[in-house]
Formats: structure tokens, sequence, C-alpha cells
């Protein structure tokens, strides 16, 4: 990841940034080991007082005492609620570095604070709950992988309910999360046990199974009588397997901790918490925190001589006559030298679409075109392969198109919307082969509607 400016407002929410903290910026290169980066998260529903909110200081001290990097955070209300009160309670809990991102409207709305930048943030429906919404953010924590992050908070009600809720959830998480990405779902769940059918549901998407986080006694439950498992850090399996114990003063914890500043010792490890926080009057949560040992990605792509420069140069979303095998992505490699595509991905913000067979190999100054499917390749087109999958899905009123390598770096990305997805034209670099320029539709460019497998004017690369 890269260090830079923090959190986007998003969708109608709120945020403010400010710089990426340490251990935001990628490897040295050069061929070095480079150490992983601990990224510590923590679901907090930490309100106490009689307005659902933060004012009162012991959720803050508590958020301070643990120094997580990224914070799911329920009922994020402070002060007035205008953007000065919420940037000064995340430059007071967590440090002027931090972004977040707070959704916007509601009663008692979801939202994350995060030490590494905020590429894009937003919120998506829960029509179970009348008074918030799920508030996610995509995160360039360490490393060449985007954390996914979302915060939540199912309804009290019942069981059926949180089903309907984890339902909603999950079906959107499959729209936009590729599939390469991390992804941590955390909050407020209610739930009254650990085998809830909204667990089940996001067990889809995330793992739900034990040991979980506990506090100093051993204890898993989270809500103020420590009797329920309320709240949750849920990862997916490729961040799972990242995971370490939390380490706070001389004390570890391996799967995690739930903070309870009652049953605590010694409370100086998480000072300036004291021991009655988690006692306070209204406090109905427990934080709850997992740590991960993020590996860093220290070979970032270089086109310079000698080396492989590659990346998507022509795009059809809005194929012709619906025909859907004829959408294609033409992948372009402009380097001195050939690269070795086995193993590379091809996904939109739904999935991965294409997964290159081993021994595929893009030559220097060479294109090749993935279409949606077999139908839709010239007869004899070696430069040609058709998906994986049977098909890319691009969707025309938007999406996002991402080239990653064997080892899930990002080596290529590209979000359009419905301006460049005009029927039977593609988008194209603009210049035509100049990675990092902006798309345009190809007949601004050309009089053909597009190229693939050539440059724009039909000329071999």
């Amino acid at each position: 990841g890269q260090g830079g400016a923090g959190g986007q407002g998003g969708a109608g929410g709120q945020g403010a940034g400010g710089e990426a903290g340490s251990g935001g910026e990628g490897g040295s290169g050069g061929g070095e080991d480079v150490p992983p980066v601990r990224v510590r998260l923590m679901a907090a529903n930490l309100t106490s007082g009689t307005r659902q909110s933060y004012d009162p200081g012991h959720g803050q001290r508590i958020m301070q005492g643990v120094n997580p990097d990224i914070v799911l955070l329920q009922e994020l209300n402070y002060g007035t609620n205008g953007a000065d009160a919420l940037r000064t309670f995340v430059d007071d809990t967590f440090g002027s570095t931090f972004s977040y991102y707070r959704e916007a409207g509601a009663q008692i709305p979801n939202g994350i604070a995060s030490r590494y930048p905020i590429l894009e943030a937003g919120e998506w429906e829960d029509s179970e709950a009348p008074n918030r919404d799920f508030a996610w953010a995509r995160i360039d924590i360490p490393g060449p992988i985007d954390l996914w992050a979302v915060s939540v908070h199912f309804l009290t009600s019942n069981a059926g309910d949180r089903q309907s809720e984890a339902r909603q959830l999950v079906e959107r998480l499959r729209e936009r999360v590729p599939e390469g990405d991390y992804l941590v779902i955390g909050g407020d769940f209610n739930t009254d046990n650990r085998t809830e059918s909204c667990i089940s549901t996001l067990s889809e998407v995330v793992v739900t199974s034990g040991p979980y986080p506990a506090d100093r006694n051993g204890d898993t439950d989270t809500n103020a009588g420590r009797s329920k498992p309320y709240d949750w850090v849920l990862v997916d399996t490729d961040l799972d397997a990242h995971e370490t114990a939390v380490v706070l003063g001389e004390s570890s914890f391996a799967n995690g901790l739930v903070a309870d500043t009652r049953v605590y010792t010694p409370i100086a490890e998480l000072s300036p918490a004291l021991a009655t926080d988690s006692g306070a009057d209204q406090m109905q949560h427990m934080g709850v925190v997992r740590d991960f040992l993020i590996p860093v990605d220290a070979s970032p792509v270089d086109p310079t001589p000698g080396t492989a420069a590659v990346f998507l140069n022509e795009i059809l979303a809005n194929e012709p006559e619906s025909v859907t095998a004829s959408e294609f992505v033409e992948i372009v490699n402009l380097g001195a030298s050939a690269v070795d595509l086995g193993g590379w991905t091809l996904s939109d913000r739904a999935s991965v679409r294409h997964t290159f067979a081993a021994g595929t190999t893009l030559a220097p100054d060479a294109a090749i075109v993935v279409y949606g499917g077999a139908t839709a390749v010239p007869p004899g087109a070696s430069w040609a392969v058709a998906a994986s999958t049977g098909r890319l899905e691009l969707t025309n009123a938007g999406d996002t198109v991402t080239l990653k390598d064997a080892s899930g770096a990002t080596v290529d990305a590209m979000t359009y919307d419905a301006t460049l997805s005009t029927d039977g034209v593609s988008m194209n670099r603009d210049p035509d082969a100049t990675p990092g320029e902006p798309f345009a539709l190809h007949t601004a460019l050309a009089a053909s509607d597009s190229s693939p497998g050539t440059r724009v004017d039909g000329s071999p690369f």
C-alpha cells in the first residue's frame, strides 16, 4: 500500500482524512526480505450514557488503550455530529493521521476509522433497520492487496431479522468485493449464540468458526452481562491465514481479545482506560480485537527497459446486439521482455472472471484479448482466449476491471461508468497504448468501433 490522502465521504456519508500512518508504504524492493506488517482490527460499539454517543469518554479511552489500526464503529455519534466534531473525535481517539467514513442520515450510524488511506467508501442499504445501514470502505493497507472493511449493526428484534440482514450483506459483498482482496466484517451483531442462522449465512464469505477472542479470564461473550456473543470481527479465508496473537504490554491473547476493563489486569496495559470504563452507564458491549501479520510485496511492476510493462488497454463492456460472448478486455505488454501470465486473473467487481492457464506468455510489444465466450474468439487467433469461467459479465452501467498477477498483486485496474458504455463501441486508452492514461470511446480516437488485438488504428503493437 501507499501512504497518502485519507478518507473520502463516499455515497452521502461524512469523511475527513489525514495522512497515512507508519507502515503504509510498500516494500523497498531490491530483492530484500520485507517483514510482514501487523494490522490490528477492532469492532467497537462502545457508547455510554443516555445519548448513544461517545461523548462521555469511556469508549474513547478503551479504544486508545487498544491502539487499533482499523476500527469498525457502531452508534458513531459525537458532539453535534458535524464535520468538525467528528474530526475532533477521530483526532482525539486515534490521532490526526487517521481517515474515517461515517454513514449519513442515520440515527445511530455505522462508521470506519483507519490508520491507512481509505480509497473509497459508502453505505449499503439495510432494509430491515430504519435507523442505520451497512458502512463499508476499501482501505489501502500495507502490501499489494486492499482490505474491504464493513461495519454492521444488526437488529435486536429476532434471529430471523438478523438472518435477513446477513443475506442482504452477503449479496452486496459478492457484487462488489473482488475475490482476491481481503475482507473484514465487524460490529454489533446482537446474536444470542454462535449458531444463529445469520452466522451460517456470513460463513459463505468469512470464517465464522472458533477459536474466538476472549478476555483475561477466557470468556468469549461480549455483551455487558458477559452472557452472549454480541460482537464480532470476522475475516475471509485469505486474511484469516495471517492471524497472530494480540499483544498488549507483557500480555498475549492467542485468538484475539475481548476488551473488558473490569477484568483486565494489569489495567495499565490498556492506559488511559480505567478499570471502571466497561461498566459505565449504558455501556452495553465489549470491544473485540484481532491482529494480523500482512505480507508486504516488495516487487511492484516496473516498466523499465528489460522488464515487462503490462496494462489494460481496451475494454468492450456493452457488446453489440447483446451477444455477451463478444465482451472483451485487451491486455498489452510494451516492455522489453515477455511475461508469464500463468495464474494471473482478470476480475470485475463481483468476482474473478478469467484465470490465465499455466504456460501462457505475452511477448513484448504484443496484446492478448480475453473474450466473454469462446464463440467470439476469431478462428486461428493465437492472441485471443475465452474467459475461463465462460463469461466476463461486464456491467453496462459501470464496473471495475482488475488485472492481478499470480501472487494476487494488482497490476492494473480501471473503473468506468455508463458514459464509456456505448452499444458495440469499446473504451480505449487515450492516447492509445499509454499506461496510466484515461479511457475514451474508441470512436473518439478512430473511425472503427473497436480494435481488439491491435492499436486503435489497426496497426500491430
